[in-house]
């Protein structure tokens, strides 16, 4: 009879979840593709102009590039990973999120200011994108650290000694 020996807590975690599922894969080739054509068009705006652009204009446009290097570089990122990323992944998106929403909140309330419209469409609209961005970034940490925890519990549970193969005739 032949037993099998444990599996160590990493090989039991990689068996739960491969480091790129085909959805995980997906997500960053969307998160890649749509970061690098949203600066190509940004960019091919910004450099399309006939004239000088007011400096609220540059700032806007090098402020919406980066939003979309973000993206890019976190597909990027995501591809590159070939380890369990327990849920970090999902919590650098959402600090993204959440940055750029930020940003784009603050920079479109500026301009409403000094243009003297309505602040208030401004800030209930980006509100609802930083609300929004702001839950997914508490859930992401929650299940990161739920998932760090379980990874931790694992390891623990390991015996301190290794066991070897054993086989009976």
């Amino acid at each position: 009879m032949t037993e099998e020996p444990p599996l160590s807590a990493r090989e039991m975690i990689e068996r739960l979840e491969p480091a790129l599922s085909r959805a995980r894969r997906v997500r960053a080739v969307t998160s890649l593709l749509s970061g690098l054509s949203g600066t190509a068009f940004m960019i091919a705006l910004w450099a399309g102009e006939p004239g000088p652009l007011p400096g609220r204009t540059q700032v806007m446009f090098a402020l919406l590039s980066v939003v979309c290097l973000a993206w890019a570089c976190y597909g990027s990122w995501l591809l590159m990973r070939r380890v369990p990323l327990f849920a970090t992944d999902r919590v650098i998106a959402a600090w993204i999120a959440l940055a750029a929403s930020l940003a784009t909140t603050t920079a479109l309330a500026v301009l409403a200011v000094r243009r003297g419209t309505g602040l208030v469409p401004v800030l209930a609209i980006g509100g609802l994108f930083v609300a929004a961005a702001l839950v997914l970034a508490v859930r992401a940490h929650a299940r990161r650290a739920a998932l760090l925890r379980r990874a931790r519990e694992l390891t623990e549970a390991q015996p301190s000694t290794p066991r070897t193969h054993t086989s009976e005739n």
